[in-house]
């Protein structure tokens, strides 16, 4: 039997981890959500990310939280150059040519950052792993607490583009009729170019919470994105509240896991639950029936 301290402990550990989870989903979920594809890339654009946050600090000392300011346009830029100038016009209009193309852009990034920086795993020198914040009996720690501050105040700045700006109006027109947004005058291939590169903006912010406390070699985001795959089908294909949802859900459900099972077998919770979603409710928690 556990004492109350440390359930409480893996609770709110859980809620923290999920967060970042949930940030790593919503660039999924959303280039879904518009393009109607699953960007098999991901897991490749994180690492690239997050090599570019660990290149930042081993070059020139920049805090990862800081380097942010940085990464997080650049991302954003080759996230758009990406689908406007290699998926879209690679995939001729065909929705099984993305999905190729997006694996093979995987392969070639994965393999690409093999060569420049082999197989060694790389970490931040840096004792903000170590950090932590007394709250009474708790102890939690500072990167997994800002980590959670700044996912939901990325989710919310989200939700607001995409509802209280023009911009995220021709999102959601597009995503719910690409043909109707083209009759009326909104520039199709640019929203999806704006939408994919929105997806790897929110994967360089995760990459920069994610770096003071983990590691990355080039097979690093493979093991997130897994998780994130879980998170969308659980809160539902292209919904945001899901992804949120759905990833403090599978925050909780890994910590308590590695908690009672170590953390060698702490990933088990997260793909029953993935399995059970599958047969109970195939649409997810917020997903649409269709």
């Amino acid at each position: 039997m556990y004492a109350p301290q440390i359930l409480i402990e893996a609770a709110l550990n859980g809620l923290m981890t999920g967060a970042v989870y949930a940030l790593i989903a919503l660039g999924l979920t959303l280039v879904y959500g518009v393009l109607h594809i699953i960007n098999f890339a991901h897991g490749a654009l994180l690492t690239v990310a997050m090599f570019a946050v660990w290149g930042a600090f081993a070059l020139f000392r920049v805090d990862p939280y800081l380097a942010m300011l940085g990464i997080v346009p650049l991302m954003f830029g080759a996230g758009y150059a990406l689908q406007r100038f290699v998926i879209g016009p690679a995939s001729h209009g065909s929705d099984n040519n993305v999905l190729l193309v997006t694996l093979g852009l995987s392969i070639v990034l994965e393999n690409a950052l093999l060569a420049l920086f082999r197989s060694d795993t790389r970490a931040l020198d840096s004792d903000a792993a170590l950090q932590v914040v007394e709250l009474g009996p708790l102890l939690l720690s500072t990167p997994r607490l800002i980590g959670f501050a700044a996912s939901l105040a990325v989710t919310a700045l989200l939700w607001l583009l995409l509802n209280r700006t023009d911009t995220g109006r021709a999102i959601r027109a597009v995503a719910r009729e690409k043909l109707g947004a083209r009759l009326v005058g909104i520039e199709v291939d640019h929203v999806y170019a704006v939408t994919f590169g929105l997806g790897c903006a929110c994967l360089a912010v995760a990459a920069c919470l994610l770096m003071p406390t983990y590691y990355v070699n080039p097979r690093s985001g493979a093991a997130f994105v897994l998780v994130a795959f879980t998170i969308v089908v659980l809160g539902g294909m292209g919904s945001i509240t899901g992804a949120l949802v759905g990833g403090l859900i599978i925050g909780v459900v890994e910590s308590f896991s590695g908690l009672l099972l170590g953390d060698s077998l702490g990933q088990i919770g997260i793909f029953l639950i993935f399995i059970l979603v599958l047969l109970v409710r195939p649409t997810g928690l917020f997903g649409a029936r269709a």
